[in-house]
């Protein structure tokens, strides 16, 4: 199969109810990957958490090994599907949330960081 990119989401999208991706990356960076892909196009991954507004976002400390995982993830399976892992879009407008820290995602798997 061979996918376009990845889609990110947060938790806290009403369009996600608890379904609609293929993995979770919980604020612990605990990694949840749902029985079978859901998108012929697409990979989707949410991230627990309200990234809409300031008031709602994680703190950094909370959020430090959610993306660190939600990074090595997008790798592992950008290497597994053979696409580059910088094809990341966002769910919508409002998904993940404007105030998603897209600058703390690292996806270069340069120098050994993963």
């Amino acid at each position: 199969m061979r996918y376009k990119g990845f889609i990110l989401h947060h938790s806290r999208c009403p369009s996600i109810n608890g379904k609609g991706f293929d993995f979770w990356v919980g604020e612990g960076g605990t990694v949840y990957a749902a029985p079978m892909l859901t998108d012929p196009d697409y990979i989707h991954i949410c991230l627990e958490g309200d990234f809409g507004s300031k008031d709602t976002i994680p703190s950094q400390k909370e959020r430090k090994d959610q993306l660190f995982e939600a990074g090595k993830l997008i790798l592992e399976l950008a290497t597994r599907f053979q696409i580059s892992p910088l094809l990341i879009e966002t769910h919508g407008n409002s998904c993940p949330g404007a105030f998603f820290p897209w600058n703390e995602l690292v996806i270069y798997p340069s120098d050994g960081y993963h």
